[in-house]
């Protein structure tokens, strides 16, 4: 068989880099579409991933006209490659595998998680064979949408397939039982991101200025723009696919980006999440909240100060949140099984084996 998967964000590099492996060892041709974007491709080099990249995409929002042009340029592009892949089977998100799916006249699987606006599901679900996303997505696609008990993040932080690096400290060159905190910051040019603000300049300094009172602070800047020569922190330095070891190694991560908080509850360590004026209702950090591993603040105060809290006074908190992913994380579905199971089914829910279909249910629309 011949699989097509888009990665256009460091993320889905995440969602689909096993089950690329598992794939090609099976004997398939996978190829991995891509833009340059962060550090998208550095980790689909460090991962060994059959990959072209169709385009580029800066970190900072451009402006209509330059967006017109840079979609423009990368749908031919992409038809281009698409074309002369020719795939059994797509995988991706968004109108990007909307369209090469419809170009090569081949099933097209979109993996979607609970994104606000709906640009990226109305464009694309049209053309999708299948969608599948986690169950608690607060949104009905139609009768070909699926569900699945866990979150995107289990594809490669699921316990069968995540062992975090017990070296970390060492890489950060920090004493083995120093504390650290991982401070992340929303670059907010994704399309979902327009119009919201996260931590404002001065919250990001005085933030940082509390924490680095307790323990030694390491921020990883989505932008790439941060200025740390007047700041009592680091920055964030180690390969971009070190960053789970370090998230599991953390004592506290306080981010006002989604992805990364996902993430770090789920390796059980402290995660707290600004929400700024992103007032759109995430079905996955609600299910995180539920779970008690993790927590969302719209008052910038509030987040601060649970942060410091964390740190300082509240002792026990990793210990809570390990034993909460202990009881919790394992028994959620290991996405990388599922990806690979439909993708040699070619995206055909109705030929994939007895124990596979019970791990997808038909949507049912959230009350």
């Amino acid at each position: 068989m011949r699989i097509l998967v888009f990665a256009n964000t460091p993320a889905h590099v995440h969602l689909y880099r096993h089950a690329v492996d598992r794939l090609e060892a099976a004997g398939h041709d996978v190829l991995v579409l891509t833009r340059e974007y962060a550090c998208t491709t550095d980790l689909l080099e460090f991962f060994g991933l059959p990959y072209r990249r169709y385009g580029t995409h800066e970190t900072r929002a451009p402006s209509k006209p330059k967006l017109a042009r840079e979609l423009a340029e990368q749908f031919g592009r992409i038809v281009w490659e698409s074309r002369r892949f020719d795939p059994d089977v797509v995988f991706g998100r968004g109108p990007y595998a909307a369209l090469a799916g419809t170009v090569t006249r081949s099933p097209t699987v979109l993996i979607l998680d609970d994104e606000p606006g709906d640009f990226n599901h109305t464009v694309s679900q049209p053309f999708a064979d299948c969608i599948i996303s986690p169950d608690v997505t607060r949104r009905d696609l139609g009768d070909d949408h699926y569900t699945f008990e866990g979150f995107k993040e289990c594809a490669y932080l699921h316990p069968d397939v995540f062992e975090a690096d017990r070296a970390i400290h060492e890489y950060l060159a920090i004493d083995p039982d120093e504390p650290y905190v991982l401070v992340r910051f929303n670059a907010m040019d994704a399309l979902h991101d327009a119009g919201l603000e996260g931590f404002s300049r001065a919250q990001r300094r005085d933030l940082l200025e509390h924490l680095s009172e307790h323990a030694t602070v390491f921020v990883s800047d989505e932008s790439g723009m941060m200025d740390f020569s007047d700041l009592p922190a680091r920055k964030y330095d180690l390969h971009p696919a070190l960053i789970h070891d370090a998230m599991a190694g953390a004592d506290l991560l306080v981010a006002d980006t989604g992805t990364m908080v996902n993430e770090a509850g789920l390796l059980g360590t402290p995660a707290l999440r600004f929400q700024g004026t992103d007032d759109h209702e995430y079905g996955e950090f609600a299910e995180l909240e539920r779970a008690g591993l993790a927590e969302q603040f719209d008052d910038y105060a509030a987040v601060r100060d649970r942060a410091v809290e964390l740190v300082t006074t509240d002792a026990a908190a990793g210990e809570r949140w390990q034993q909460r992913r202990a009881e919790y994380v394992g028994d959620l579905v290991n996405l990388t099984d599922l990806i690979v199971a439909v993708a040699e089914a070619r995206g055909e829910v109705e030929v994939l084996e007895s124990d596979v279909r019970e791990v997808l249910q038909a949507r049912a629309p959230v009350q």
